[in-house]
């Protein structure tokens, strides 16, 4: 297979790795975007999980929001306050926005989103990359006991974690944001450890930093689970690295991947706009969905629906 093909007419995908990660080219991102470009691009993001652009220096949190419309319905982080009152979260090296562990975007919801939007605003002189796993590849490539075995497991997701542990050096400003802002609410949810893909059909490992415990384990049974599997997402092979510019985006499907930000930037500022899509409550290889522990109802953000609610089934006449 080429590494590189013309997805439309003037937009170019050139892949980064065999499992993960593409650039494309000839894209101008906003909201004006013609649908077959809009169509291009969404296909590049399934097929690549994460999708690169470089030079979209025009990009404000206006356009950057409407360009995310293009994909589904924003929405904003279920306590943390966007940069700009409605979606665009701050992702700042001097707010605590140093996401080193590896972790797929608010899966202590239900539904959390499917589609994440970074841009690059200030980027350090040197560090500061960001990786990217294919959770579905580290799936298929499992031996095909430790496959049966992920299929039946469910575990639970918290935004209440240890954070002085995995973050041992933090600033006393980072532990206070969340402290008082990211755990405002505290969330669990009940996830099944492997989802299958609601657009592609792949089941993919659902995992990452948020897992609080394999549900109807002891502790040190759960966290060896988890490690082992977790270990398979990791394989560097399963992964691409972006060096990032002022200017470039990237796009994840959040169903698919974990990430993790490379605190290795020293004090240096580092500062990107995140835009995420809605997404829907995974389905398990079970049929079993997604449930939410407590509280008993997702709250609304500080602006914009709540989590899953652009997808939820409208209820029977």
């Amino acid at each position: 297979m080429s590494s590189t093909t013309t997805a439309a007419p003037a937009v170019t995908v050139q892949k980064l790795g065999g499992r993960i990660g593409a650039v494309v080219s000839g894209v101008r991102l906003g909201g004006d975007l013609a649908p077959e470009t809009v169509t291009a691009v969404r296909d590049a993001l399934l097929a690549n999980k994460v999708i690169f652009f470089r030079g979209q220096d025009h990009l404000d949190e206006e356009s950057h929001e409407a360009f995310g419309r293009l994909l589904g319905t924003p929405v904003a982080h279920p306590t943390v306050p966007s940069a700009d009152g409605r979606y665009s979260l701050g992702i700042d090296s001097d707010h605590g926005g140093r996401a080193n562990q590896w972790h797929t975007d608010v899966t202590f919801v239900p539904a959390y989103p499917a589609f994440s939007i970074l841009r690059a605003v200030v980027i350090p002189p040197y560090g500061g990359n960001t990786l990217w796993s294919n959770t579905a590849a580290a799936y298929a490539e499992l031996p095909e006991q430790l496959r049966t075995l992920a299929d039946g497991l469910r575990a639970v997701h918290s935004n209440d974690y240890d954070y002085v542990s995995v973050r041992p050096n933090a600033l006393p400003e980072a532990l206070e944001q969340y402290r008082e802002v990211f755990t405002s609410t505290k969330f669990l949810t009940e996830h099944p450890v492997v989802r299958v893909h609601p657009e592609t059909g792949e089941r993919v490992l659902l995992l990452g930093n948020f897992v609080q415990r394999v549900s109807g384990l002891t502790g040190r049974d759960s966290r060896a689970l988890v490690d082992l599997f977790q270990s398979h997402i990791e394989r560097p092979e399963n992964t691409v690295r972006w060096d990032w510019q002022v200017g470039d985006v990237a796009i994840w499907d959040n169903r698919a991947t974990q990430h993790y930000g490379v605190d290795d930037s020293d004090t240096h500022e580092r500062k990107l706009r995140r835009v995420t899509i809605d997404g829907d409550v995974p389905v398990g290889v079970d049929g079993r969905s997604s449930t939410l522990i407590s509280p008993e109802a997702v709250p609304d953000p500080s602006f914009g629906i709540a989590s899953g609610a652009s997808n939820a089934e409208a209820p029977a006449a």
